[in-house]
């Protein structure tokens, strides 16, 4: 049965998009822990991060890295914080939060409410900004 995740990359369950090539897509959590904080994953379902191959690995970081550059140009935090959880949905996933004080919690249990407006706001941004 597919993910979540799968059924958002296929377009089945609608999400504010920022970005995808043949094998990554991020798009923003819709359960945020401050504005902007996206998922990146693998197109390919595996449930363990440290399953991945060594290559999906490397090229979901580099994925990462420049979702994390068009965050921090477009958003503008003090930095953008990676965290590596993967207990939420079976689909290894790497969450880029946006840190906007030093105090900010940064953990899965802490989410902020985000209007669907902004959402979309942020999405645009990103896309923008964003170098693939």
């Amino acid at each position: 049965m597919a993910t979540l995740f799968t059924k958002i990359i296929n377009g089945e369950i609608p999400c504010h998009k920022i970005a995808e090539n043949e094998h990554f897509f991020s798009f923003l959590d819709i359960n945020p822990n401050s504005e902007g904080h996206t998922l990146v994953i693998p197109k390919k379902e595996v449930d363990y991060f440290y399953d991945l191959p060594d290559d999906t690995i490397a090229g979901l970081m580099a994925f990462s890295k420049k979702i994390a550059r068009a965050i921090d140009k477009s958003l503008d935090p003090i930095r953008t914080g990676v965290l590596i959880q993967g207990l939420e949905v079976p689909h290894a996933h790497v969450h880029l939060i946006p840190l906007y004080t030093p105090q900010q919690p940064m953990e899965l249990s802490h989410s902020i409410t985000v209007s669907d407006e902004r959402m979309k706001e942020i999405a645009e941004a990103l896309k923008k900004a964003i170098r693939l």
